[in-house]
């Protein structure tokens, strides 16, 4: 029998042509294209997370609407959903292109420089690109001449106009500037923004000229970026663009489904021996309109796993991406004051928050609570779970974004807490005991000493077992020895921590189960022992839970704090039954 010839799995590449042209496997999305062109404004906005298909999903849609690329219709979308349905606008446009990841933000001199010569060589791209559809010979020398970007739009738009050409635009990465300057966290980084953005900046009139040419040349326009900050903040400069971002039609246009992931496992040759997590439990769960039939996969997410297995014929060593973890500096920055601190604390120990989802707002909002929720949201590390969009019940979308939160919060205690401290070392051997030997107490004593015997008054307010849960967690993920589970489901109940042997860390012995209390420090010996006992039969429940019951060298253990100095722990000894 002859071998099945299996496709490329296309982690990494943003090129449609490239994917098309080269045996890579696609999970086709023309669909949307049909929906996309019926829609009744013109003028698209969408936004996703950072690494969800933009890009290529862009690149697609220059493809399918270039009037350049008639010849390539049939090999690039022949056997496609649209070359089967093909839509009136097929290769009917000159298609202009933006693409702002690249602006550079270091000074103000810095900024106005690289974006108006970003915006001069994408029209430089474009006249060089379609300059037969111009008679004018003099158009790319007079372009060329032109030394602020944004007037030379005008000489473009004019041209085309009066050539009857039909412009689409596209524009990817809208906002990355901006993301970068909120990033900076400080007063001259918001300065920078409100003069670039807003009253008469630089990109304010970008913008306008934008709109203004929705009246001669400029058809079509599709928008992306991962933030809706800076669209409020150029409202009167370009409101004409339909938000698009929490249409429910759209849930599935970027991201994987879990059907999509199945074919694209099929014709890519994973080797399902090979997958050793729940890849639902990581990669999944992305909803962006309640009550959508399917949730989404990350694809940066699930792609970086499944090549893992392709390349290695192994499980995946890698189960989170680090490219990822980039999103710690935008974390940090809005999180610079009180508020927005306790109620990612709130996410972290609750799991989920009610919140409504705001389409739009101002820079000047992120540090409001509902405006800062809903950044959360845009930026995937909140999902819907449940609810109307005007009040719904947002969660952490899976175990990868849970480990960013964790990683996080572990980086903080030891960067911007000064009276915490994390002595890698000795935690490492700390969770090596844990792991290895099954001896607890070294483990509990590293945290009680590093962080909880030196938090503040104002801290210990707060004290109760879902904070002593977060800091635990938040020391447990930084080691890869487990895979550390808060409120995992034993029913009947919830542990407070379930520690998972890591599938891509052979000898890990032993795996553990906590269940944790806390008592005041005046507490009695009479109550410290009510909450010991309390522990201990919650945990004999847990243990003999259908899910954990068959679990080999499972330990347990019932962790009392008493204040901030000290604990106790009584180990659990499983019944036979």
């Amino acid at each position: 029998m002859e071998a099945k010839i299996c496709k490329r799995l296309p982690g990494g590449i943003s090129d449609f042509r490239v994917l098309r042209s080269e045996n890579y496997a696609y999970v086709d999305k023309t669909r949307f294209i049909e929906r996309l062109e019926n829609e009744s404004n013109p003028n698209r906005f969408f936004i996703r997370p950072r690494k969800f298909g933009k890009s290529l999903f862009l690149t697609m849609l220059r493809y399918y609407y270039d009037i350049n690329s008639k010849d390539e219709f049939e090999p690039l979308f022949g056997d496609l959903h649209v070359g089967q349905n093909p839509t009136p606008g097929r290769n009917s446009y000159a298609m202009l292109e933006f693409d702002f990841s690249g602006v550079k933000t270091a000074t103000q001199d810095d900024f106005m420089e690289s974006f108006s010569g970003n915006v001069q060589e994408g029209l430089r791209s474009f006249v060089l690109k379609y300059r037969n559809l111009f008679p004018d010979a003099e158009l790319v020398p007079k372009y060329s001449e032109t030394k602020i970007g944004i007037d030379a739009l005008n000489i473009v738009f004019n041209a085309a106009a009066v050539n009857k050409i039909n412009i689409y635009l596209i524009i990817d990465e809208y906002d990355h500037f901006a993301n970068n300057l909120i990033a900076m966290g400080n007063q001259p980084g918001k300065d920078f923004y409100k003069t670039m953005v807003k009253a008469n900046g630089l990109v304010r009139n970008f913008y306008e000229n934008i709109k203004a040419a929705g009246k001669s040349s400029l058809r079509q326009t599709f928008i992306t970026g991962v933030s809706p900050v800076m669209l409020h903040d150029v409202t009167s400069g370009y409101n004409i663009a339909g938000h698009l971002t929490l249409n429910p039609h759209y849930n599935e246009m970027l991201g994987f489904t879990r059907a999509e992931v199945e074919i694209l496992m099929d014709e890519t040759g994973v080797e399902r021996k090979y997958i050793n997590v729940d890849m639902e439990a990581y990669y999944n769960g992305y909803l962006f309109y309640p009550d959508c039939e399917n949730r989404v996969y990350n694809p940066t997410m699930i792609l970086s796993y499944l090549k893992q297995a392709v390349d290695f014929k192994k499980p995946p060593a890698q189960i989170i991406d680090p490219n990822l973890q980039m999103d710690y500096g935008r974390l940090r920055a809005l999180i610079q004051n009180e508020n927005n601190r306790t109620i990612l604390l709130e996410i972290l120990r609750e799991g989920e928050i009610v919140s409504e989802i705001l389409e739009t707002f101002s820079i000047n909002q992120l540090y409001d609570e509902g405006y800062f929720i809903s950044q959360l949201f845009y930026l995937g590390l909140l999902t819907i779970k449940k609810g109307p969009v005007l009040m719904a019940t947002l969660c952490i979308p899976n175990y990868t974004i849970r480990t960013l939160y964790w990683e996080y919060l572990a980086k903080q205690l030891a960067n911007t807490s000064p009276e915490m401290t994390v002595a890698t070392t000795r935690l490492n051997r700390a969770v090596h005991a844990l792991a290895h030997e099954g001896n607890l107490h070294e483990f509990i004593a590293y945290v009680s000493e590093n962080a909880f015997g030196k938090l503040s008054d104002y801290d210990l307010r707060r004290f109760d077992e879902k904070y002593i849960q977060i800091l635990l967690l938040a020391y447990l993920f930084m080691s890869r020895l487990y895979i550390p589970m808060s409120e995992y489901e034993a029913v009947p109940g919830r542990t407070d921590i379930f520690l998972q042997r890591n599938p891509v860390i052979p000898g890990v012995r032993y795996e553990w189960v906590f269940e944790l209390k806390y008592c005041k420090a005046s507490a009695s010996d009479a109550e410290i022992a009510a909450q010991r006992e309390q522990a201990l039969e919650q945990l004999d429940k847990y243990v003999h839970s259908h899910r954990l019951r068959e679990r080999e060298d499972l330990k347990a253990a019932a962790i009392v704090f008493v204040g901030k100095n000290r604990f106790e722990i009584a180990e659990y000894r499983r019944r036979i039954l």
